[in-house]
């Protein structure tokens, strides 16, 4: 199928070049980068040899409109400029926000500015997502927090287990979530050796993400009290989700019931009982790590997931969401396999 990657100079986006450019099924024929058109993509992305004759393309409606599938990677707000004007007939995976939230209000609150409208939300692991995915032409991608965090809270919530009024996330992630853009607390120098919290208070935008996706799964209201942190590494999120217990359950039996949850899914592994997510074992796949425990003493569900920012979080999400969307297997081209240390 003819692709088209928008936005492929970013860092979501050189990942989608490195996946598509092994992919069977898709066929990268654009590429573009609007900042970037005219120089090479190795220019910007080193790591990519296999397109090391290619330039980023000039950003083209007409050249999208030749594309069989699209991926936008884009900052939010941006996406949708452009989306209103390719044909219907053309298949898109948005990696950008745009399209995520059913709620106006919350965009409004959170983003700010139109709210562009609502797509099929493309988490697959979440009950009756993958059908609806396969029948969509138009899939939003979800953020990397909100990917961690709702696959950490989805199964206790759909078993009845947790008060889903009362979730508290603590999660840190890579410098490359914040995207490409120069910024002076991004720096080497800044990062290194440090950690830090920000958008602090309940203020970020993946909040309304993650409480409209896990109200999926239940008629009681959702709250999500998030904090991230900044983590001193290039990419990967691990993510401590926190849930008050509504039934009496041991470690064992809760990690039984998640084990059983995600059984039919390719990608996320409930770790055995004792060992712990790393971000460096889920780096280049699209993988999901988990693993869970009760604490007695709070009488609180605690749930580890670790997942790749860039992989599960961005791209190779993107792109299982691609192959459910075009009839192919749902693992084509992405890995479970981590690189490690």
């Amino acid at each position: 199928m003819k692709t088209g990657v928008i936005g492929a100079s970013g860092y979501s986006g050189g990942e989608l070049l490195r996946l598509l450019s092994r992919h069977p099924e898709f066929e990268l024929s654009y590429i573009a980068a609007g900042s970037q058109a005219g120089s090479s993509v190795i220019s910007v992305h080193p790591q990519l040899f296999d397109l090391g004759d290619v330039a980023f393309q000039a950003t083209d409606v007409s050249l999208m409109n030749d594309c069989q599938i699209l991926f936008f990677a884009l900052p939010h707000g941006e996406s949708s400029k452009l989306i209103s004007q390719v044909k219907d007939s053309v298949k898109i995976v948005d990696l950008g926000a745009d399209y995520r939230l059913s709620s106006a209000d919350s965009w409004h609150e959170y983003y700010g500015g139109t709210h562009a409208g609502t797509w099929i939300y493309g988490l697959p692991e979440i009950p009756g997502q993958s059908a609806k995915i396969s029948a969509a032409s138009h899939v939003a991608n979800p953020g990397c927090y909100a990917t961690a965090i709702a696959l950490a809270a989805a199964p206790a919530i759909s078993y009845g287990c947790i008060d889903p009024a009362d979730i508290v996330v603590v999660a840190s992630s890579g410098t490359t979530g914040a995207g490409r853009k120069a910024a002076i607390n991004l720096s080497a120098s800044e990062v290194m050796g440090s950690l830090s919290s920000y958008k602090f208070g309940g203020v970020h935008q993946h909040t309304p993400e993650i409480e409209e996706t896990l109200g999926l799964l239940t008629k009681g209201k959702v709250i999500v009290s998030f904090t991230p942190v900044l983590a001193p590494m290039s990419r990967g999120i691990l993510a401590t989700t926190t849930a008050k217990l509504k039934t009496e359950i041991s470690s064992s039996e809760v990690h039984d019931l998640y084990s059983k949850f995600y059984s039919g899914s390719p990608f996320v592994t409930v770790l055995p009982l004792g060992a712990m997510p790393a971000t460096s074992a889920v780096i280049g796949s699209n993988s999901v790590s988990i693993q869970v425990a009760i604490d007695t003493h709070s009488q609180r569900l605690v749930v580890s997931s670790a997942i790749d920012n860039l992989g599960k979080g961005a791209a190779s999400q993107a792109i299982q969401n691609a192959n459910l969307m075009c009839g192919f297997e749902e693992t084509t081209g992405i890995s479970v396999t981590g690189l490690g240390a």
